[in-house]
Order: structure tokens, then sequence, then C-alpha cells
């Protein structure tokens, strides 16, 4: 067999389907059905980059009592075998007759008694990674067996990161924050939007990410339209803002931040924006403490631009982050999702500088007993100036 590759001990493993197990005890299921890179990732430590072909459901069941099951199909196999699992069932994938239902039934016939109840996270921010027709043909062949939504249970275990966790966002976001100050090096007057976006990406991998999955951005006199576009082929002007935000990945674990930077002398509405964006950020980070509830974060960072003379943007104001790239909470009116301590989490608040342009500013934090500690290399009260 082939030595173990995975990013922590096997215990971490073993802790996390502990919590899982007593969440399931409480809500009285019988089994977990994961579907979900990130779930299954969480439970196993198998972390591959094939996700991204569509090809393939897989599978991992959770027991209420027992270490966790993986249904998966063959290609497979050799990876799941390096991490702490040692019951991994395969099948010949894509089969059309019959992918992985079979065996699934199975699995799950053998764990879950007749009248017993099976979890599947259902709610917002999940999603089911397999066949609706397969899927209807699992909950008719286990009937009497019920499938219910487990989407608290998961996400109540995943949301309160452990100490090796936190170390590994730190780390990503250390990685990016050494990319965002080779940004003079590449962005300038007359430099393609796009080409920033790509050298910004080259910069993440070489400072020592594993992929970069995500990364966004504008740019635009006093601001940007939105934080979201693809870079087109526009260069960079005086008196642009020039925002990047990245996502990059080190270990299965994402960062999630941005920076601004001025093309040549920032227009005073740039500077101020910014600075208020900071203090905003800053009088919030003094404050946040565990049993705030999100919708408390976006109050409070709403109250503080508005204290330094912004108007707040719309949209949420934050989020949380870990194995994804955005986790629950979301920092918005509606979500009263109480904070926790080790909860790491996203301010990111948003202000209007003109006519369709705002300016956003994003920190990575955990939340601690005593407060919040920032995890990404905090950003210069000043604006950062490229003038060269």
């Amino acid at each position: 067999m082939a030595e173990p590759m995975m990013i922590f001990a096997a215990q971490e493993y073993r802790d996390r389907v502990a919590k899982l197990q007593m969440g399931m005890a409480a809500q009285g299921l019988d089994a977990l059905l994961l579907t979900t890179p990130a779930d299954v990732f969480y439970v196993t430590g198998f972390l591959t980059r094939f996700w991204a072909s569509p090809a393939r459901p897989w599978f991992v069941i959770v027991p209420v009592a027992d270490d966790p099951v993986a249904v998966i199909p063959s290609i497979g196999a050799a990876l799941m075998g390096q991490t702490w699992l040692h019951d991994i069932r395969t099948w010949d994938a894509p089969d059309p007759r019959d992918d992985g239902i079979s065996l699934l039934t199975g699995a799950l016939a053998d764990l879950v008694p007749a009248q017993g109840q099976i979890g599947v996270p259902m709610g917002l921010e999940t999603h089911l990674r397999m066949p609706l027709a397969d899927y209807d043909l699992l909950r008719a062949q286990l009937a009497p067996r019920q499938i219910v939504d487990a989407t608290a249970c998961i996400q109540r275990i995943r949301e309160v990161k452990s100490e090796a966790e936190i170390n590994k966002i730190r780390e990503s976001c250390a990685i990016a924050g050494r990319a965002f100050a080779r940004v003079p090096e590449f962005a300038a007057e007359g430099q393609p939007l796009s080409c920033v976006f790509r050298d910004f990406q080259i910069a993440l991998l070489t400072e020592g990410a594993d992929w970069v999955s995500y990364v966004a951005g504008g740019a635009g006199p006093d601001g940007y339209g939105d934080v979201i576009s693809p870079a087109g082929p526009q260069p960079l002007r005086r008196g642009d803002i020039l925002m990047l935000d990245t996502g990059a990945v080190k270990n299965g674990y994402f960062c999630d931040f941005d920076r601004n930077f001025a093309i040549g002398r920032a227009s005073d509405t740039a500077r101020r924006a910014h600075a208020a964006l900071w203090q905003a950020t800053e009088d919030t980070l003094a404050l946040l403490r565990p049993g705030w509830r999100a919708c408390d974060v976006h109050a409070a960072l709403c109250a503080n631009l508005q204290k330094y003379g912004a108007t707040p943007s719309g949209g949420r104001l934050g989020h949380g982050l870990g194995i994804t790239l955005t986790e629950w909470p979301s920092f918005t009116p509606l979500d009263e999702t109480p904070l926790r301590e080790g909860m790491v989490l996203t301010l990111e608040p948003g202000c209007v500088t003109g006519d369709g342009r705002i300016m956003v500013h994003e920190e990575n934090i955990v939340l601690r007993k005593d407060g919040a500690e920032v995890l990404s290399p905090r950003a210069s009260h000043e604006l950062p100036e490229i003038t060269a």
C-alpha cells in the first residue's frame, strides 16, 4: 500500500468525524452521505483537482458509529488509499447503466436500518453532486429509509476551524501577501488589465500557491464597477484605482482578500474612501467578539463607514472562509448566524466613490475568545500609489 499523503495527521480527521457523529446522533441520523469536493476532503483528506471533471460522481458515507466508507470510481482508488480510510469500494466509471448507484445503495443498506435516516446537506451553500435521476433511484431503492436535510449538522462543525486548519489558512494568506507586494513590479500605466491579472497569478504560484482558484478585480477612475469581472484588454490609466482579489489555495485551504492600488497619484476621493474602508475595518476588528451575529458585523461595518463619511455599497460585507473560497455565514442584515471562537471569516466593507463606482477592502481573520486575529498581512492605512 502507498504511504499516506494526507495534509494532516489521521487524528485530525478522526476528531472531525467524531464531532460530526455527535451531531448526527443528536439529530437521529444513522449516516451522512457526502458528495461534494469540500465535504469529501474535510472528512477524508482526499485532495485532487480531478473534481473539475463532471463525468463521475463520488460518495463518502459517514456512519453514526464507525469510520467513513468511500464509494468512488476506480480511478480514485490509489489516491483514496493514501488517506486514513480503509473501507474503499469502487466501480469502473463512468458507467451509463449503473454509475455506482447499486454499490452505494448496498453500502447504505448495510449501514442504516430499514427505519433509519440518512442525512444529506440540502440547504443554502450546498449542492448535490450526482445526477438527480440517480438520486431519485437511490431514495426509492433505500425506502423505507428516509433521506433528510443534514445541512446544519455538517456546517456547524466545519465553520469552526482547528488550529491546524487556521495555520493552513494563515499560510495561504502569507503567500498572497507576498504576491500583492510584487504588484508594482508588473502593474503600471499603460499595462493591459488582462496582463496584470495574468502576472498576479504567476506571482501567486511563484510565491508558493498550489493553484489559483480565483482572481478577480477591476480598475477605473476612483474605483470600479464591480468586484467579479474578468479582466479585459483595457490599459491602466493614470488616475485609475486597481483592485486585485484572490482566492489562492495551499494544501486545500483558501485565502480570500483584496488590495487596492492607485495608478499615479491618488485623488482625494480615492484616498478618503480607502482611509474610511481601512478605519471602518479597524474599528470593527477592535469590537468583534464571539457571540455577535453575522448581521451585527454587517451593521457595525456600515455604521463605521458612515462615521468616516463613506456611503456603504450593497451586498454582503464578508463571509466564512476555509476549504472553499466562501463559506457560511454571510455578513448581511438577514443572517443571524452566531459567531463562535475558531471561525475564520472575511471582513469586506465596500463604499461608493462615484456614479457606478465603488471601492472594496477585504481582510481575513480568525475569531478568538478575546477578539479577532488578522490572518492576512494587514493593508497599509495609506492607499498605495504606483507611480513608476
